[in-house]
């Protein structure tokens, strides 16, 4: 009997682990797919506003990682979220955020806003 208690513990424990998924990294170019495939996307930019001025991605709504905690409940959470920030670093710690807080569909642009300039993809200035 105990054997059969030990092994439905060790059971549920692998079922609830496969659904604790983080975010799936991406590159730029598999970012702008991911994009292209899915209108529904959120793209959230998580560098600072003086950074979101000078160019960020068309349609991206700007959260600067030090006031995600406080505005995540601006993101929708049954929409994907795609989060990028200059180079990978600050999204990547947004992302794990997001998914700590129960967003299912994340996606981590890896190489950032830089990678996304220097494969000539499309960039925004100003406001």
């Amino acid at each position: 009997m105990r054997f059969i208690a030990v092994l439905f513990s060790v059971l549920m424990l692998i079922a609830s682990l496969s659904q604790a998924v983080g975010p799936a990294n991406v590159t730029s170019k598999q970012a702008q797919a991911l994009l292209a495939k899915n209108a529904r996307m959120v793209l959230l930019d998580v560098r600072t506003p003086d950074e979101y001025r000078q160019a960020h991605l068309k349609g991206a709504q700007l959260i600067p990682l030090g006031e995600l905690n406080r505005r995540v409940q601006e993101i929708p959470r049954d929409r994907p979220v795609l989060v990028y920030c200059a180079v990978g670093a600050r999204s990547s710690t947004a992302a794990s955020f997001l998914s700590s807080r129960g967003y299912r569909e994340i996606y981590n642009m890896t190489d950032g806003i830089v990678g996304w300039y220097k494969n000539g993809l499309p960039l925004q200035m100003g406001r």
